[in-house]
């Protein structure tokens, strides 16, 4: 049981909203609105406008908090189409080569529940993805599929959502990292790992 800002306990509640929220929504006036929200517009299965939202996109956060629910926030990125709507409520995506911490996928092995938030910041729009994640070892059949990838991670969807784009700036893509993996290309090794203080502490194999 979380604690709101006053210290009180904050139950789960059923439904899309907990009691912390509709605490919230009742001192602003904004339950019914958010009632209609979610009636209108949040969904469990994706439809064909997230499916092409989802595969065009570049980048997207992910939200994920370790066992006794302290949160994590990264962000993962690759080139279009490297998270894929594998069903109607599941996606997956690769992990890559990073700097060996693993604090998202760590958290998902003691708590699997995710938020990931997909931002087109040219269009502008953006969507809302929570569920369950799951991280699948080398003899999932994506893994081939994703030129780079040390992991393969599933996210069994159980909210997607819409949501209102007038707070995203809009933006435009300079440049592709060229660290990204991708067929037919090797990244370059990361600068950091050839610092003194980080050499003699890399993973064996690895190319630093």
């Amino acid at each position: 049981m979380a604690a709101n800002d006053a210290g009180a306990p904050v139950t789960p509640g059923d439904g899309p909203y907990h009691e912390g929220m509709r605490r919230l929504q009742d001192r602003f006036d904004s339950r019914r609105l958010a009632d209609r929200l979610s009636e209108r517009l949040s969904r469990a299965a994706s439809s064909v406008e997230d499916r092409a939202f989802v595969e065009r996109s570049r980048m997207f956060f992910l939200a994920t908090a370790d066992a006794q629910g302290r949160p994590d926030c990264s962000v993962k990125a690759g080139e279009p189409g490297f998270v894929r709507v594998t069903g109607e409520n599941e996606l997956a995506f690769p992990s890559y080569d990073g700097n060996g911490m693993f604090r998202s996928l760590g958290n998902l092995l003691v708590n699997p529940a995710v938020g990931l938030l997909f931002v087109d910041w040219e269009r502008p729009d953006r969507l809302r993805v929570n569920g369950s994640a799951a991280i699948c070892e080398a003899t999932d059949p994506l893994i081939d599929a994703f030129a780079g990838a040390q992991l393969v991670v599933r996210v069994t969807v159980s909210l997607i959502f819409p949501n209102c784009s007038r707070s995203v700036h809009r933006m435009a893509l300079v440049e592709p990292s060229v660290y990204l993996p991708r067929a037919g290309h090797q990244p370059p090794q990361p600068a950091w790992k050839r610092f003194e203080a980080f050499r003699d502490v890399l993973p064996r194999g690895d190319r630093g």
